[in-house]
């Protein structure tokens, strides 16, 4: 059986443009090629959750919550839910509706700190250049894992890089998405800034029919399709109407896309800290070049405030996305990523003054249907293949 599995590097604090890890691999006792993968769960600020692969003997008796073995692990994509197949023979009983109740309720609780964080990146963009808050965030990143490291000897035991210059990549590509991400976030208003980085998991779809080998139907190649058409309404690609930043906001979607692409084969070797590690240093190593001609600290209390409460809400985005996807159904959960384009959109008009045209209304709608068809399939999708 080809299952898969995720874990998330959340190396942009929870912000649509954070790094990820899909992982590919054959659980099954009898499967060929890799043997069953083993991992232990580990949370660093990502969105995804590992369930240790091996399965219960027996069906959890009715009205108790599926053991973590039979549940959904998500992969998160800037904005939207990317489900992702666990593997589980009987996986298909149904969760309670009080399980349901509680991770829609963790959801909620990551739509808003990861509202906080968008309106973050925004206020401390007034002072500090993209560039220079990227940088910040990868240091200050990367100085709380080699904490981690110093204080937990499994940390350090297990950290390996046995592909650099696959690390190398995809830090870099990670690192660009970021510094596109937080400049859309600089210069395009909220809500549009998020409806676009909603295309990413319309590109990791693309992307696993090409480069790995997945199906992709007729029906989700449409929705693909779909969805692109929307974004093209956002853009208005005339002289008149273009923005560059929208055009950013694209590019650092697809890149995290190709980002989630290459951490599969890493995530399978040298594990997901030491891809988080990895990430934080590349991405801080890049920025510094380009933040350094306008290099410039906060020079506030309330910029550090702000500064430190993003940390901390992609922490809690984390904790809560987890939680979610523990207790609730990722077919269930997925419209409530979409509750952030309304309140990022009521913020942006209260506080900047910002209004959505036409275009970009109509745009939005296309976007958001396409990429809820795509989870929707992928859901059934699921339930087919745990049938057979």
């Amino acid at each position: 059986m080809r299952t898969r599995t995720g874990a998330c590097a959340n190396m942009s604090g929870g912000l649509p443009y954070e790094a990820h890890i899909g992982v590919y691999g054959n659980r099954g006792p009898g499967a060929p090629g890799r043997p069953p993968l083993r991992v232990r769960g580990l949370w660093t600020g990502g969105a995804c959750r590992r369930s240790a692969p091996p399965a219960p003997r027996g069906v959890p008796p009715a009205g108790a919550p599926a053991p973590g073995w039979a549940r959904l692990s998500t992969c998160h994509l800037p904005g939207a839910v990317m489900p992702v197949a666990q593997a589980a023979p009987h996986a298909a009983t149904l969760r309670p509706a009080r399980d349901n109740l509680r991770g829609a309720l963790w959801m909620l609780v990551s739509v808003l700190v990861s509202s906080a964080m968008t309106l973050g990146v925004r206020e401390l963009s007034a002072t500090l250049s993209p560039s220079t808050l990227v940088l910040l965030r990868s240091a200050i990143t990367l100085l709380a894992l080699l904490g981690m490291i110093a204080v937990v000897p499994r940390l350090r035991r297990g950290t390996r890089f046995s592909l650099p210059w696959h690390h190398l990549v995809r830090g870099v590509l990670t690192g660009v998405s970021m510094h596109l991400g937080f400049y859309t976030i600089a210069h395009l208003p909220l809500a549009t800034a998020t409806i676009l980085f909603f295309t990413a998991p319309i590109f990791a779809t693309l992307l696993a029919g090409v480069f790995h080998g997945e199906k992709v139907g007729p029906r989700r190649w449409t929705a693909s399709a779909l969805g692109f058409l929307g974004a093209v309404v956002i853009l208005r690609p005339t002289a008149e109407s273009f923005d560059i930043a929208m055009l950013a906001a694209l590019a650092s979607s697809l890149l995290l896309a190709l980002a989630l692409s290459m951490s599969r084969r890493l995530a399978e070797t040298d594990g997901s800290f030491s891809t988080l590690l990895s990430s934080a240093a590349v991405t801080m190593l890049i920025s510094v070049p380009a933040a350094w001609p306008v290099l410039e600290l906060p020079d506030t209390p309330w910029l550090w405030m702000v500064m430190l409460a993003m940390i901390a809400a992609g922490a809690m985005r984390g904790l809560a996305d987890i939680q979610a996807y523990r207790f609730g159904e990722a077919g269930l959960l997925a419209p409530l990523t979409y509750l952030r384009l309304v309140l990022l959109g009521a913020a942006g008009y209260l506080i900047y003054a910002e209004t959505l045209d036409a275009a970009t209304l109509a745009g939005s709608v296309i976007i958001i249907g396409s990429t809820l068809y795509i989870a929707r399939r992928e859901a059934q999708l699921r339930r087919q293949r745990r049938a057979a």
